[in-house]
């Protein structure tokens, strides 16, 4: 069986551009690993392609939520090997390209069997939040789950009230469900992985450049557009980087050079945190590294597809995925 094929990579690395030269000459089609496609009308800020970048190559997984709703990682596990099937049958290569690395682990490793989240239970969890502040419910985690306590930053509050609703509803870590992996991916997968050198300050120049001509073409009106909508303070699409920093200008908390600064350091260290697990993954000499921007990474895929046999992560730890 061709595998399929995943193009991973941090931000701004050209990710999407390969992929759409690949599904043109392997008449192929695109499936996006990447947490904030999924929502319609955030096209700017997340540097969603457009119609006519696409090309005329099938997208999937983009554009398939509203920014009041919630789409997991679970979801993109059942959606894309649904996708990848389908597109089989058509006698198309599946093309997933993506960033969230968490999708990816949901696709190849299945997930920890952690319990959804009891409404009643995030309610009593926000409250707390809200009026304990959060660097004092990060301090529970110092008893309930050490290693998350020492990995978490006090005001991560997405990662903190998850992992208090998860011990609040089974009085169980969440740490204590990784080792419970769920089912691998059962297609063979060909993996690249774009990385670029470890140029932090030539990265943060590029980062600038980018927001500045994001800025220019739209994303603070698309920021106010969430903002007309006036969503619950959970709602992940508020959490994307750049939006996050944007709503806090247009509500009035941090002046213009302050957003800009923030949203340059919240995309650096996502692209950092990104750098670095691409770098683990490159451990597993199944996977093939690409330098953003050379000519050759087409040629040398196509290569790959046709000599290669597939891993499909058998070799990978729970440990290795707990860190992402």
């Amino acid at each position: 069986m061709t595998p399929a094929v995943v193009i991973m990579g941090p931000t701004a690395t050209g990710k999407s551009a390969l992929s759409i030269e690949l599904a043109k000459a392997q008449n192929g089609e695109i499936i996006s690993m990447d947490s904030a496609l999924v929502y319609q009308g955030m096209d700017v800020g997340t540097a969603k392609p457009s119609l006519e970048e696409r090309a005329g190559i099938p997208h999937h997984l983009i554009d398939i939520c509203a920014p009041s709703e919630s789409y997991s990682a679970a979801a993109f596990r059942s959606d894309c090997l649904r996708l990848i099937g389908q597109i089989q049958q058509r006698g198309h290569l599946p093309i997933i390209c993506g960033g969230t690395m968490l999708y990816y682990k949901a696709l190849t490793q299945g997930l920890s069997p952690l319990p959804a989240t009891d409404p009643n239970v995030r309610a009593r969890v926000q409250e707390e939040g809200e009026r304990l502040g959060w660097p004092a419910l990060h301090q529970r985690l110092k008893d309930i789950d050490p290693p998350l306590f020492a990995k978490y930053a006090p005001n991560d509050k997405q990662r903190i009230a998850r992992a208090l609703e998860v011990y609040y509803q089974t009085g169980r870590a969440v740490t204590s469900f990784y080792a419970e992996q769920g089912e691998r991916c059962p297609y063979p997968l060909a993996e690249f992985v774009l990385l670029p050198p470890d140029d932090r300050a030539a990265l943060r120049v590029q980062i600038r450049r980018r927001l500045e001509h994001m800025v220019e073409h739209g994303l603070l009106e698309e920021a106010q557009m969430l903002l007309n909508l006036h969503l619950p303070s959970t709602a992940p699409a508020l959490r994307c980087v750049g939006y996050r920093q944007a709503l806090e200008y247009l509500k009035g908390e941090v002046d213009y050079p302050t957003f800009m600064e923030k949203a340059v350091a919240a995309t650096a260290q996502l692209a950092k945190h990104q750098m670095t697990w691409l770098r683990g993954a490159l451990k597993d000499p199944s996977r093939i590294r690409l330098s953003p921007g050379d000519a050759q990474n087409l040629q040398i895929i196509l290569e790959r597809l046709g000599s290669c046999r597939p891993s499909q992560n058998s070799k990978i730890s729970a440990d290795f995925f707990a860190k992402i």
